[in-house]
């Protein structure tokens, strides 16, 4: 079996594993908060160059790199590669709000909204070391929610049923259980994910409850 792209070699070897994972939870650690820096960066850059199609294009392209990132895992330096173009067209692609809270003295909001998922994501991910359930039965309930909340979204601009607070609290839960979902994939193996695959959820994961963060930190200042 070729085990090249797994993260962990499952050998026979129990406690070969169990030392892996550490390692394991190190590199996503790293490589995710690699790309949060380079949204960062991404966000002080766009102002320069921004235009209202730009929006669009980033998220096109968000898609489209997000399947890259997946389709080169066999190529773990290019995936890396993949992954932080999409960190930085995120950070173009946020930028907009981000700017926006910055230059109509939501500073504080800014910085509470990074600390509390920042500190968030540690407490969750220590939490995920210590429980035990069926992660992956939850990471599908979850995601069946996101779809059906971002379905519910798409109406709710039209018919005005979900109020913009409701919403957000809505995404901070879902996506604060699939953070959980995903520190338990990392203390399982990985599930066959290589790292850079890994490192995207949980970057996707924390970008979101950031974004929620805003928003409900923004709403509750008005």
């Amino acid at each position: 079996m070729d085990t090249s792209n797994n993260p962990i070699v499952i050998d026979g070897n129990t406690g070969a594993a169990a030392r892996a994972v550490p390692a394991l939870l190190a590199q996503v650690l790293l490589i995710s908060s690699l790309g949060f820096f380079v949204s960062a960066f991404g966000v002080y850059l766009a102002p320069f160059f921004y235009t209202p199609g730009l929006f669009w294009v980033c998220v096109i392209a968000s898609f489209a790199l997000i399947f890259a990132v997946r389709a080169t895992r066999k190529n773990p330096p290019l995936s890396l590669c993949m992954f932080l173009t999409l960190a930085l067209v995120m950070g173009f692609e946020i930028a907009p709000w981000i700017q926006h809270l910055l230059h109509t003295g939501g500073t504080g909001i800014v910085l509470n909204a990074a600390v509390t998922t920042a500190v968030g994501m540690a407490v969750l991910g220590m939490g995920a070391q210590l429980f035990r359930f069926n992660y992956r039965k939850v990471g599908g309930i979850a995601l069946a929610a996101l779809f059906a909340l971002i379905i519910a979204g798409v109406l709710s601009a039209f018919f005005h049923f979900i109020s913009p607070t409701t919403y957000s609290y809505l995404t901070l839960i879902i996506f604060s259980v699939l953070i959980v979902v995903d520190f338990m994939r990392i203390r399982s193996g990985g599930d066959g994910a290589t790292a850079v695959e890994l490192a995207l959820s949980i970057y996707l994961d924390g970008l979101n409850v950031f974004l929620a963060l805003t928003r409900i930190f923004s709403g509750s200042r008005d």
